[in-house]
């Protein structure tokens, strides 16, 4: 386990992605923490994990990243899940990811807390099918090859969406496949369905002939969570950084939530998509900023129910061990 920790360490740490936001040496107790107890934040270094037209796109359009008293360390990956894993590893101090990775990573054991939450619009959250498919109705996914990224929150939707056609996961032919992969496999006829969240969604629509068979209202939540190591949240200097990012992050969202436009032109730059493509994702995605309360704890566990229930977690996890409730006081309204 040592030695797998070493491992990804050093392979994270060989590509990522340094924002010049301050004059950082590694962060840490040691080093930034005075003995007066007072914390300098030039000397800290947030280990963040993002996704391509993520935390870091978002925050930079938002003007969020301007004054960082801290550096920040980028490490890019292409879902929630193996972010969670680096988290836990060692590898981050935190990053952003839907319903289900914490999930996933509570049920592993790892030492991770949410410790912000927003609640995104669930119009791009969606099962899909080919324009032309016979499938008009969720009960008809049965026995059908579809397509979705394992411990997402495309994962969780998709349970619900079976669940409520009377159907179980053992009633189709699931394909685990990151996002691009399953573009691919769609576009080319590979699977019947797939499920998947923006901009993916609005990329199956306009350059592969997806149709929304059912999106994510009324089936699921939209929250994107911050989760953090327990290591960093222990660590004095680190949570006075997290406090800041946190904060930044909020204030970014409520940005993209007034400047549609802005944020999907910057979301098209990041990514690679065309900019109509990112702006009606930017616009389904819009957010609402939600305390880490016993709504949210309620929500991860049914998340955590459902994913028990079909043997693809081991035994119950209780993701109220999981979260943070430290940074409900920030207010950026």
């Amino acid at each position: 386990m040592i030695r797998l920790r070493t491992l990804l360490t050093a392979l994270l740490t060989a590509t990522a992605l340094t924002a010049a936001a301050g004059c950082g040496d590694g962060g840490g107790d040691g080093a930034a923490v005075a003995a007066d107890g007072s914390v300098d934040l030039s000397k800290v270094t947030l280990r963040v994990g993002d996704q391509k037209g993520g935390q870091r796109a978002l925050l930079g359009a938002a003007g969020q990243l301007d004054g960082v008293p801290y550096t920040i360390e980028w490490k890019q990956f292409t879902s929630g899940p193996p972010l969670l894993e680096a988290v836990n590893a060692g590898a981050l101090d935190l990053g952003a990811v839907g319903n289900s990775p914490p999930v996933f990573a509570a049920a592993a054991g790892a030492e991770i807390k949410i410790v912000s939450a927003a609640d995104i619009g669930l119009t791009g959250q969606a099962v899909l099918v080919p324009k032309d498919s016979p499938i008009r109705t969720p009960a008809e996914l049965k026995g059908k090859r579809i397509a979705v990224a394992k411990g997402s929150s495309a994962h969780y939707h998709l349970l619900t969406v079976l669940k409520r056609a009377g159907l179980r996961l053992t009633d189709i032919r699931p394909q685990y496949l990151a996002p691009p992969d399953a573009l691919a496999a769609f576009s080319s006829g590979k699977i019947d369905a797939w499920a998947v969240w923006d901009p993916y969604t609005a990329q199956g629509e306009a350059q592969a002939g997806a149709r929304i068979l059912v999106d994510g209202r009324g089936y699921t939540t939209g929250y994107n969570v911050i989760v953090a190591a327990d290591e960093a949240l222990d660590d004095k200097a680190k949570t006075a950084a997290l406090r800041d990012f946190v904060t930044r992050r909020q204030r970014a969202i409520l940005w993209a939530n007034d400047h549609i436009k802005e944020w999907g032109a910057v979301w098209a730059e990041d990514t690679g998509l065309p900019v109509p493509i990112a702006e009606k994702a930017a616009e389904r995605r819009a957010a609402r900023l939600v305390p880490v309360d016993d709504a949210l704890v309620r929500h991860e566990q049914q998340v955590a129910d459902a994913f028990a229930a079909e043997k693809l977690i081991p035994g119950k996890v209780r993701m109220a061990d999981y979260v943070d409730r430290r940074f409900n006081d920030i207010d950026v309204k």
